[in-house]
């Protein structure tokens, strides 16, 4: 099997690397091999590798710089994705296309279901929406993978666990906000289970799938849980005290949806097994971070 990995180096494009191996002949596209914003580029390059599947892990993944950014974020998040899926359909290649709970408005209260309409508030949001359903139109036995509050260890990627950490070195009092509420989810995990998904998509899955860390908590939730897991692993010998404030008072050019709990029931019953529980993995990260330092 010869699996191409666009995005490599992300989040979880660095974890699929690590994960996916044991299935065969791995690709790694990062920017420098295959720049998205050079259209005319994509069908060539994948259709070069004669791959089995083609994972699309990259994106443009500044919320609030794509408020003003649009046409770029556009160009990444829609029309390049659009194009690498035509590309994979055209040899062949199953496709998986990762997406976000930003193509939802969080007015609800219950978990996101994978029909429920789509609303998003922000820029990003609507140019990720829009990549998915042009995947679909491109490719249709792609797979959608929607995730949310991903972190990872990638050396070149920053995320809401990494700022803690540094943060917590730097300031004895920290402000974070309440009272948006989600899944963290940490990108190994994402790639452990894109590891399990990929012979059921080569058997005929297709469709979205909701794919994060199952319980919920919020940013302040979670920045409580970093501290106290930091400070049992000698990462911190002094936490900060963490201020909890309501999203009005730390605004920021794009909205972000209030609720981002998306429901995993569809790809736990696909999979047969219940998704990793978002403070174990957020541990597990921990003592993975631990080792790099």
């Amino acid at each position: 099997m010869k699996i191409v990995v666009v995005g490599s180096r992300g989040q979880v494009g660095h974890d699929l690397l690590r994960v996916l191996p044991p299935l065969g002949d791995i690709i790694s596209l990062s920017r420098s091999e295959l720049d998205l914003t050079q259209l005319a580029q994509i069908t060539p390059v994948i259709q070069g590798y004669c791959p089995t599947v083609v994972i699309n892990a990259a994106a443009y993944t500044a919320v609030d710089r794509a408020q003003t950014e649009h046409e770029l974020a556009n160009q990444i998040n829609h029309l390049a994705a659009a194009q690498l899926a035509s590309a994979a359909y055209g040899c062949g290649a199953a496709f998986i296309h990762l997406s976000t709970d930003y193509v939802f408005n969080g007015f609800k209260n219950t978990p996101y279901e994978e029909t429920d309409p789509t609303n998003p508030l922000s820029i990003y949001g609507q140019t990720k929406l829009q990549g998915e359903v042009a995947v679909q139109q491109a490719h249709p036995q792609s797979v959608v993978v929607r995730t949310a509050w991903v972190y990872g260890t990638a050396p070149q990627s920053n995320n809401f666990i990494k700022t803690m950490l540094r943060l917590g070195t730097e300031q004895d009092l920290i402000k974070v906000v309440v009272d948006q509420i989600g899944s963290p989810t940490w990108s190994y995990d994402i790639a452990a289970i894109i590891y399990d998904l990929i012979p059921l998509i080569l058997a005929g899955a297709t469709g979205i799938y909701h794919c994060t860390s199952t319980g919920v908590a919020s940013w302040f939730d979670v920045a409580m849980t970093i501290f106290d897991e930091a400070q049992s692993m000698g990462l911190l010998h002094h936490p900060p005290q963490i201020l909890p404030i309501p999203t009005a008072s730390y605004p920021r050019p794009a909205p972000r949806p209030a609720y981002s709990v998306l429901s995993t029931t569809k790809l736990s019953h696909l999979l047969q097994r219940p998704l990793p529980y978002w403070h174990h993995s957020v541990r597990k990260m921990l003592n993975q971070l631990l080792v790099t330092l």
